[in-house]
């Protein structure tokens, strides 16, 4: 009876919040040798546990029965900083150091736990989340903790579906076709090749079913192959621990059992030197992980392949032992984690994150869904805005696919308008398993074109590596255009299209175009400014502002102005009548500029006097005032009274000034003021009379 008392004690003092969760567990754990169990637990602090849970997790933990979930810690690393970093590898140092950080603070008490009690486990850190196998009552007591989030369900789902389609007669063709594939044709691939640019000195990570490296079309371009031997630390990655078809599991070399993987890095980098060009970006290197068993793949598998891309290992090391170094500058997926099979929606949604502010470009198929209609972007890791999604159409007609899913995303309340861009997905050839090739449609084959064409643009353009947001808006403003208003938006991006269809060589000729300035800070009252902008003849382009209170001089008043080759932005800045201050940007052939305005304050003065050494006030001194940095207004010249003495106001705050005394054939020491608030001490002494002397010839 005192035992219970002191439970139901401690069951109070949880609820009330003056005993922690992981007190509570640790309880929790001791009591289950006197046979009390989370089922004993009150009623509100179970419900509470309970919502932590998925609905597969509550589903799958049934009847005592053991499944796979994701335990979420609460405390997620903060990876705003990489924003601030210039390089890429500045930025994938940051990242992993951070979240290796993170996980190493905040998992050790949670893993003990696991340990003592001898509950099987796995540890993560690109997501601060341990993989846990257990029943109902493990993932309760887990879920009581307070440093526990969520749990979700790890199930096995078909992370891959190709696509047969009618339209155009898709065929498997295993013999050889001496061109140029069409779609590597269609978004103009070869006009980048013709300048000397092929995707030399980029990577890419192919995340599939895994890749038949030594395929005639891929092999030189197998980053751990350098000629004569094959090394696949660093290069390859398997995450199937168990069963795995034909490639066992753990496969110490790059293994494919299934072709889908083979396919999409073939038509990324895919080249055989001779009669089969079938990628996009022959020049550059691959690595490889694969996350999906014959297809098949679950969270934690994804997880385990975006953790290896962020920081490649090894083969058989730990993932700590990563050196964010090799990571691939990009990584193409052409798979899915559908919420309907399982699946919670923001599993893998941090890791993409993570994989963005270390700058690599997460390239990502839209999904095979259409017939479904709008709304069919539905499944991780396609629908994140994190993610470049890429929907597919034919590169015999450019029409899209009736099978490319579409926007807008709904899942997750955004309303979020995808795919961002569309590329040749039906009737592509590409290479498989056994040396051979084969036409595949999906938007799993439209995705590695993308891959392959960001690897052009980043080799031409090294200044973009590792950018992603500028790289994203250059590949936007230069796809094709194709207006529909299917599936609702209708603008420059619509929920079928995307921004339109790739064209890499417009890409380019956009990512060399220049604007000046590309920052500009505007006083309260606003005013008018003007961009210049240095493009190639030829080159179009587009100006928008991203913000109300910034208005793009345009000639129908849209805020839209669409230019071709050197012009010039003509913008204004209203007034700022809000105590705050406020930042915002117009983007102008992809490039961002950005406006800054202080808050509205009251403008103020300033003022000060002018004498000579025996402080004797000095009149008729003109004091001329300068703007070093802001905007708004400047103030009119004033002149010193009798008796030296001068005032101005209408200065705004925010701003900085330079203030001078200037008169005829007289100097002033100092030679000039600064200032950026009131002040009634800017004070100038004369010392002397300048002589300017004339010497005859």
């Amino acid at each position: 009876m005192k035992t219970s008392r002191f439970a139901i004690l401690l069951s109070l003092l949880a609820a009330f919040g003056i005993l922690t969760g992981s007190q509570f567990s640790s309880w929790i754990a001791s009591a289950r040798s006197e046979n009390r169990t989370v089922h004993n637990l009150p009623q509100d602090i179970r419900q509470k546990a309970l919502r932590k849970l998925s609905p597969w997790v509550m589903e799958k933990t049934a009847n005592g029965e053991e499944a796979e979930f994701l335990v979420v810690l609460a405390d997620q690393a903060d990876l705003s900083r990489a924003d601030s970093l210039e390089t890429k590898e500045e930025k994938g140092r940051y990242v992993f150091e951070t979240l290796l950080a993170k996980a190493r603070d905040t998992q050790p008490r949670l893993l003990g736990w696991l340990d003592e009690r001898k509950i099987e486990h796995k540890p993560f850190y690109i997501v601060n989340a341990i993989l846990v196998k257990g029943s109902r009552d493990v993932a309760l007591e887990l879920a009581v903790r307070e440093d526990v989030a969520r749990i979700e369900g790890n199930p096995q789902l078909r992370g891959i579906q190709p696509v047969s389609v009618d339209d155009n007669g898709a065929a498997n063709l295993f013999e050889q076709q001496p061109l140029i594939e069409p779609g590597v044709n269609y978004i103009r691939a070869p006009e980048v090749w013709a300048l000397g640019f092929t995707g030399q000195g980029i990577v890419i990570g192919g995340q599939d079913t895994g890749v038949m490296w030594d395929h005639p079309a891929l092999q030189k371009q197998y980053r751990g192959w350098d000629g004569v031997s094959a090394n696949h630390d660093y290069n390859w990655h398997d995450s199937i621990h168990s069963q795995g078809g034909a490639c066992g599991f753990d496969s110490k070399t790059p293994c494919d059992d299934n072709n889908h993987g083979t396919h999409t890095l073939g038509s990324a980098v895919g080249a055989d030197g001779a009669a089969n060009q079938i990628g996009v970006a022959p020049g550059s290197k691959f690595i490889a992980c694969r996350n999906m068993d014959q297809g098949n793949g679950t969270p934690a598998t994804y997880l385990e392949c975006f953790e290896f891309f962020l920081a490649p290992y090894p083969v058989g090391a730990a993932p700590a032992q990563g050196n964010p170094s090799k990571a691939p500058d990009i990584t193409t997926n052409s798979w899915s984690c559908p919420p309907s099979e399982g699946c919670s929606p923001d599993t893998l949604k941090s890791a993409v994150e993570a994989q963005r502010a270390a700058g690599i470009m997460t390239v990502v198929s839209a999904g095979n869904e259409g017939r479904n209609g709008c709304s069919s972007v539905a499944d991780p890791p396609a629908l994140y805005d994190a993610s470049y999604s890429v929907g597919a159409f034919s590169a015999s007609t450019g029409e899209i696919a009736s099978f490319s899913s579409r926007g807008p995303v709904t899942i997750d309340g955004s309303n979020r308008v995808k795919p961002d861009i569309t590329a040749p997905g039906v009737s592509v050839r590409s290479a498989i398993r056994g040396g051979g090739y084969v036409s595949l449609s999906g938007t799993s084959m439209a995705a590695p074109h993308v891959a392959g064409a960001v690897a052009l643009l980043w080799s031409a353009r090294p200044d973009l590596r590792g950018k992603i947001d500028l790289t994203e808006n250059i590949l936007n403003e230069s796809a094709v255009r194709v207006e529909t208003t299917d599936c609702g938006a209708g603008g420059p991006q619509n929920n079928v299209y995307g921004f339109g269809r790739l064209d890499v060589k417009a890409a380019l000729d956009l990512a060399a175009t220049a604007i000046s300035p590309t920052d500009q800070q505007f006083g309260i009252r606003g005013g008018a400014g003007r961009i210049e902008v240095k493009a190639l003849d030829g080159v179009k382009w587009r100006a928008i502002s991203n913000d109300s209170w910034i208005t793009i001089v345009s000639p129908n008043n849209s805020g839209v102005v669409n230019g071709v080759g050197a012009s010039t932005v003509d913008f204004t800045v209203a007034e700022n009548k809000s105590p705050d201050a406020r930042k915002g940007a117009m983007m102008i052939a992809g490039r961002i500029v950005t406006i800054t305005q202080p808050g509205a304050a009251p403008l103020y003065a300033v003022s000060g006097r002018v004498a000579n050494s025996a402080g004797v006030g000095i009149g008729g001194v003109a004091i001329i005032f300068t703007r070093v940095s802001g905007g708004g207004d400047l103030p009119f010249e004033v002149e010193t009274d009798d008796n030296g003495n001068w005032s101005q106001k209408g200065f705004e705050p925010g701003s900085n000034y330079r203030v001078s005394a200037v008169r005829s054939r007289q100097a002033f020491l100092p030679s000039s003021l600064d200032f950026s608030s009131a002040s009634n001490t800017l004070n100038f002494t004369s010392v002397g009379r300048r002589v300017i002397l004339s010497i005859p010839q």
